[in-house]
């Protein structure tokens, strides 16, 4: 692109115009000082597509012949995939392990109790790991005196964390108020490019892809004026406070902040959608609370005996809420609530005492804010490839979201271990991160980007040169118990382009085939066809309903001898041509839609799911199926427009 308008242009000069938000001043700053084409940072962004295209069109390919069809194999999204795989199989191999806590709930006079942990016998830390030490320990206590031997308090601030940039503010935003980072950055998009404020179309955050730290002097002027102002100058930061950079940031944009401090979350809120709202008050909120003063802390920590115990209870109180009247949104733990009249050579009733059992956790999945981090402290990926990651895993089918944590799926588990075992070189963190620093030192002119394609192309080719795709297929296949009941032959499981199915070994003399699914030890269960009480016109054998690529459909349970089949309709004639029945469908990308039998002569088309149900007012002889966030599910009249809960 650069060549093309240098050719162009090639008596003229050009210049580069760089904002970072869409506002008035922004725009006109940037055209009054306009800057030059860097054509290291054109070569390195060239350098990057390049790669992911070597990655993509290489290896992609390669999945389709060897497992199915619509798989990728992206240059960081394949990390990705490993990285929740190999967290999947650390779950999976954990064996927890037992261990005991002696707790007991201590007061004096008429003081409110607290909760006291053992932490050591006989001056040693103590580690418990059966109901029988824990006993044990438990009758030499008993009738104990229970004394505050020492009391030691502390001071500490929490200071504010710096602005979002892109990974943080995904994060957070999945954190605090539910949302994927793929809609984050839709949100954040239209907030980018600005909203219409009484008339005027206002960009009012800066933009949202970036990796850096660094706030324009003026918007943090901008920011310590709306504290003083709104807050008082009490809650002022003495000093302005700078955020630095971690080495690798790109630093071409500004983090993500307000356009204006000044322009409050209520002042604007009758202008946006709820989520561009509670998004911007996200983004607002961070930026005033780094000019705002810490947090104060007061740790209180008595040393309570017991005859060979030691027991231990920690208190804290917040002392100033500093910029936590702004961002509310940390966890401070308060632990337990010790009064003040509690003093050192106390004498203390024990409530209660007993030993807890519990038992060590494996490493927690990862949520889509917990992965973002992760690729983000490894150096993995860019600000714009975040959302894209995730989305893309979830796409593919690869992983699956529940409870906000990610599981991969079959699929996913059978790409990375193909990945791994044939590319390992390539599709792990440290080369990734090592790529991504090779990136940017072409940014900074520090390497020739020919040469690391050059580099990378050819170790990629050596190893696709090595892969086996007859014996690669072969190993995928899982072998099973179970029997074909038709010639008697066990069958495997194998991939096909809807997934996994079992197949006779027998093919190609007998192509018996069935769908399975795996209980929760794991363990196949075979789907039987769904009979329906129809007969094949054809040869007379029992009608079944299958799924196939583009939904349901009638066919003859004597197939392959037999091929008949039909569409599987919904018993609702169509209300565009009144001769042939809905049916439902699936697209190519596996949206389900209902669409007439007579198609291509009838073109209608619906993304509602029709229902077999009279409208009560007007007699119209179905009804559609409908959902929204505010109603939930609901039927609608397709005719009268009334609707049913």
């Amino acid at each position: 692109m650069t060549q093309v308008l240098q050719k162009e242009l090639e008596n003229k000069s050009i210049h580069r115009v760089i904002f970072n938000e869409i506002t008035r001043n922004a725009i006109r700053n940037a055209i009054k000082n306009p800057g030059s084409i860097d054509q290291n940072k054109v070569d390195s962004q060239q350098a990057r597509r390049i790669l992911d295209r070597i990655v993509g069109y290489n290896i992609s390919p390669i999945l389709w012949k060897i497992i199915t069809k619509n798989l990728s194999a992206g240059r960081v999204q394949s990390v990705a995939l490993r990285l929740i795989c190999e967290r999947e199989q650390e779950i999976n191999k954990f064996v927890p392990k037992e261990f005991w806590n002696i707790e007991v709930l201590l007061k004096k006079d008429d003081l409110p109790s607290f909760k006291a942990i053992l932490q050591k016998w006989e001056n040693k830390k103590i580690e418990i790991s059966t109901k029988e030490q824990s006993d044990k320990i438990l009758q030499e206590i008993e009738g104990n005196d229970f004394t505050i031997v020492k009391i030691k308090q502390t001071s500490r601030k929490i200071q504010p964390s710096p602005p979002y940039i892109t990974s943080t503010l995904q994060q957070d935003a999945a954190r605090i108020l539910n949302y994927t980072p793929k809609r984050t950055m839709q949100i954040a998009q239209q907030l980018y490019e600005g909203i219409n404020l009484s008339g005027e179309t206002t960009g009012l955050i800066t933009y949202m892809r970036t990796d850096s730290l660094r706030v324009a002097n003026e918007a943090l002027g901008n920011c310590r004026n709306l504290v003083s102002e709104r807050y008082g100058a009490q809650k002022l930061n003495p000093k302005t406070r700078v955020y630095k950079n971690k080495s690798s940031a790109q630093d071409a944009h500004e983090a993500i902040r307000p356009t204006s401090a000044f322009r409050t979350p209520e002042s604007i809120q009758a202008f946006l959608t709820k989520e561009q709202i509670k998004l911007y008050t996200l983004i607002w909120q961070k930026f005033v609370a780094t000019q705002m003063i810490p947090v104060s802390m007061k740790s209180k920590i008595l040393d309570i005996e017991s005859g060979k115990a030691m027991f231990s209870a920690t208190g804290n109180t917040i002392e100033e809420k500093g910029f936590m009247e702004v961002f509310p949104h940390i966890k401070v733990i308060l632990g337990e609530n010790i009064d003040a009249h509690y003093m050192k050579d106390d004498l203390l009733e024990a409530e209660k005492i007993e030993g807890i059992q519990r038992f060590t956790k494996p490493p927690a999945r990862f949520t889509e804010a917990s992965l973002i981090k992760e690729l983000e402290s490894k150096g993995i990926g860019r600000p714009s490839t975040y959302a894209a990651i995730t989305s893309t895993i979830l796409f593919r089918k690869y992983v699956i979201l529940s409870k906000k944590k990610f599981f991969p799926t079959e699929l996913g588990v059978t790409v990375n271990k193909f990945l791994v075992s044939n590319f390992e070189d390539f599709f792990n963190v440290s080369f990734t991160a090592k790529m991504e620093n090779s990136l940017d030192e072409i940014e900074y002119g520090k390497l020739e980007w020919h040469q690391l394609l050059q580099e990378y192309y050819q170790s990629m080719s050596l190893l696709l040169d090595k892969v086996n795709i007859g014996q690669a297929k072969k190993d995928l296949v899982e072998y099973t118990d179970i029997i074909c009941e038709k010639c008697g032959s066990k069958m495997a499981i194998k991939w096909g382009r809807s997934g996994q199915f079992l197949a006779c070994t027998n093919f190609p003399n007998c192509r018996n085939i069935k769908n399975f699914k795996r209980d929760e030890k794991g363990e196949i269960k075979i789907i039987e066809a769904e009979k329906i009480n129809e007969k094949c016109p054809k040869c007379g054998a029992d009608l079944i309903q299958k799924n196939g690529r583009f939904g349901k459909f009638i066919a003859c349970s004597n197939y392959p001898k037999c091929k008949f089949s039909k569409p599987f309709t919904l018993g609702i004639k169509c209300p565009e041509c009144g001769s042939g029945e809905i049916t439902e469908k699936k697209s190519k990308k596996g949206k389900v839609f209902y669409s007439c039998t007579n198609y291509p002569k009838c073109k209608y088309i619906t993304n509602k799911k029709p229902i077999d149900l009279k409208c009560s007012k007007c007699d119209y002889y179905f009804l559609e199926e409908r959902y929204s966030k505010e109603k939930g599910k609901f039927k609608k009249c397709p005719k009268c427009g009334e609707e049913f809960f």
